[in-house]
């Protein structure tokens, strides 16, 4: 049922989606299109598109599913553009790190009658820094991709088998689906994947404050320093949105971690700690 596919946004997710789904045996089109000149190029070379699109609208309505890989605001951009020039036989989809709000364009400008279908989804995949020439086939093997579908959507019978087809697809590229509500897509990220980016962007940016000249620095920090700022690495480019689109339940996350570290630093000395790493144990056991 889908035999073209338009990648937007071919960074190391769009791209990664190119290359795993031609490993995965997709046989159609796959078109790409990125606003950085030199993104398009790469993925063309390694194999990920068969083409560059020089409109990303006039791409849209040639392909009957539409992959939005870029960043969050860019994607809800791109909904706006693309809801009034796309009929009800086309499916778009995301790879948008936070769903309230794309959630919410989908409900207002898609799954409509004589309109386009939209099914929100994000992979739990990625690496500190982005790109085409670091996309990988194997990127979302074994990874969990997430859609935060809305139950109440109202979809051609087109557009729906374009959906179930494209989640099909997913599967094949070896990602373990689940289904969120979108609320709690964004609960749940900010804790297990917005806290530890704020946490090591924290103390990455401290220890360059504190101890950053120090050349016996990383001799000394050795593995514990290298995982604890490996998230560090990460451009502000891939976070901005993200802050900005579920700053609530970051916030909140954040204040709680604070509260824990001040419980720490008040227990150095009592059984408190031997309780805290107690309980430390117990969550990487299970």
């Amino acid at each position: 049922m889908i035999e073209r596919i338009a990648i937007l946004g071919t960074g190391l997710l769009g791209t990664s989606a190119g290359l795993a789904l031609r490993a995965a045996g997709f046989k159609g089109a796959i078109t790409g299109w990125n606003r950085s000149p030199e993104q398009a190029p790469t993925a063309l070379k390694m194999g990920a598109i068969d083409s560059i699109a020089a409109d990303a609208i006039e791409t849209a309505r040639e392909s009957h599913v539409v992959l939005l890989a870029v960043p969050v605001f860019a994607i809800i951009d791109f909904m706006e553009q693309l809801a009034p020039a796309l009929g009800p036989d086309r499916l778009v989809t995301d790879v948008g790190s936070t769903k309230g709000q794309i959630a919410a364009a989908a409900a207002r400008l898609y799954n409509q009658p004589g309109r386009a279908a939209f099914l929100p989804g994000h992979p739990m995949a990625g690496k500190e820094q982005g790109g085409a020439a670091l996309a990988d086939a194997a990127l979302f093997r074994g990874a969990v991709w997430i859609f935060t579908d809305d139950p109440e959507a109202q979809r051609s019978a087109f557009s729906a088998g374009l959906a179930t087809a494209w989640r099909g697809w997913v599967a094949a590229l070896g990602a373990k689906i689940v289904d969120l509500d979108a609320a709690r897509h964004d609960e749940l990220v900010a804790w297990v994947s917005h806290l530890p980016q704020f946490v090591s962007t924290a103390l990455s940016a401290l220890l360059e404050d504190r101890v950053g000249e120090a050349p016996e620095l990383k001799d000394v920090g050795g593995r514990a320093l290298r995982e604890m700022t490996r998230l560090g690495a990460s451009p502000f480019s891939m976070w901005r949105d993200i802050a900005h689109t579920n700053t609530a339940n970051i916030e909140a996350v954040l204040h709680a971690l604070e509260q824990r570290l001040a419980h720490l630093r008040e227990n150095l000395r009592t059984p408190a700690l031997r309780d805290e790493f107690e309980q430390a144990n117990r969550f990487r056991r299970e």
